[in-house]
């Protein structure tokens, strides 16, 4: 065969590529992928997390096969379909209560949070968004524009954004201080504009800002002050819910109720499917609002119910809690080998590993780099995210076995010692941008 690698540089834009080092796949299944050389790859990224079951899960495929055994069509869009409809009933029974209205069912947690953003705005007539720094919630126009992640600064925000400080415990001054210079922008922004403020964008564990968890009581603080301005809470959880964290929903963890909750990545098992959950007065907004042809594809719809189905039956939930706290562990026990692991933080399978230098701190971008390129070469799939681009981001198959968390840090551990005696260098990541 061919080097896949350099064929997919020589047929595909790049603007889609987020590369990290040569990896080029032919297939997979459960927890491992196969690269076009016949390599077996541990993968503790998941694609992104987005594949929750783990790569060809049978009841995914199973569930593919049905529904395009006989295709109920392509879409919703001018057809109530059997898929579509199950899996909108679905979600509003696992939903919050403040969110049991209506679901739109789109194909990425970009398109969903586009859809959120116009949709509040436009239902409540107000002008106004808050989000957190370092936030990432896509990357169509409509979700940079109310993201601030630092990689999207060229992009145009919603002129009426206002973006806070997520409290990150380890560089602003411990749990207390961090959160209080956090709340004290919030109340800022609220005090000055809080009756035209239509919602605020939250993630329960900040992913791609650098795996960051508040401190305990930050984000009920967050619903206190909200709550007197009618301000919505809308909930990213694209990334880190459905069972990641150890709980079926990753807000769970905070003590409070949003208003609208965003699904995608883990939810479509692998295909493309997204979906937002909210109230009716804001998702029944305007017929014909926002859609695209294939919103509601009855293959994906019926993926997405087996993912949701297979999390309960398999109790993932429960499974990615203990498989969380063992990696939790072996991964702390790295900390202890290589000074330059700060700090280990997340819930469940949504974890972080945050490299740096010095007593200041100072973000270990390149060691980063070349820990996951090294990883690579040694057969551990794994990436790098944070706006320093220095924090190692695990969020594998909740199908993860003890004996692969075991397996792949081994593997991790070595490419760090080899990163460390300079056995690879800069040279070896040129042209590997990453985030």
């Amino acid at each position: 065969m061919a080097d896949l690698y350099a064929r997919d540089a020589a047929a595909l834009s790049r603007m889609s590529h987020l590369r990290f080092f040569p990896q080029a796949v032919t297939g997979g299944e459960g927890c491992w992928l196969t690269s076009d050389d016949g390599r077996k790859l541990l993968d503790f990224s998941g694609s992104w997390g987005a594949v929750g079951l783990g790569h060809a899960h049978p009841a995914v495929r199973e569930a593919v096969a049905r529904a395009l055994s006989s295709q109920a069509g392509a879409s919703l869009l001018s057809s109530a379909t059997l898929p579509a409809v199950e899996l909108a009933e679905r979600l509003l029974s696992i939903a919050p209560r403040r969110a049991r209205g209506r679901v739109w069912l789109g194909h990425s947690g970009s398109d969903a949070n586009e859809t959120v953003a116009r949709a509040v705005l436009a239902a409540t007539g107000r002008t106004r968004i808050i989000a957190f720094e370092g936030g990432y919630h896509g990357g169509t126009v409509g979700s940079v524009a109310v993201s601030g992640h630092p990689v999207q600064d060229a992009s145009a925000r919603l002129p009426g954004l206002s973006l806070i400080p997520f409290p990150n415990p380890l560089r602003d001054g411990g749990p207390e201080a961090a959160a209080e210079n956090s709340l004290a922008r919030l109340r800022a922004v609220l005090d000055a504009d809080g009756a035209d403020v239509a919602a605020m964008f939250i993630e329960p564990i900040q992913s791609d800002g650098g795996m960051l968890v508040a401190p305990d009581g930050y984000f009920r603080e967050v619903e206190a002050l909200c709550r007197p301005h009618g301000v919505l809470l809308v909930c990213d959880e694209v990334k880190v819910g459905l069972a990641r964290s150890g709980r079926l929903h990753c807000f769970e963890h905070l003590g409070v109720e949003p208003d609208i909750v965003v699904f995608g990545k883990a939810l479509g098992g692998g295909l493309p499917l997204s979906a937002v959950v909210g109230p009716e007065a804001v998702m029944n907004h305007a017929a014909a609002f926002s859609f695209q042809t294939l919103h509601g594809n009855p293959a994906c719809a019926a993926a997405g119910l087996a993912v949701l189905e297979t999390i309960a039956r398999e109790g993932l939930a429960e499974r990615a809690a203990e498989t969380g706290d063992y990696l939790a562990g072996q991964l702390r026990a790295l900390r202890d080998r290589h000074p330059g692991v700060v700090e280990i933080r997340g819930h469940g399978l949504a974890l972080g590993m945050e490299l740096a230098t010095g007593d200041d701190l100072t973000p270990a971008t390149e060691q980063a780099a070349l820990s996951v390129f090294r990883a690579h070469q040694l057969g551990l799939v794994l990436y790098y995210v944070g706006v320093n681009s220095n924090v190692l981001e695990f969020t594998p198959p909740l199908t993860l076995e003890r004996s692969e968390v075991d397996l792949g840090v081994e593997i991790l551990d070595r490419a760090m010692r080899d990163v460390a005696a300079g056995e690879i260098t800069k040279a070896d990541i040129a042209g590997f941008e990453g985030w």
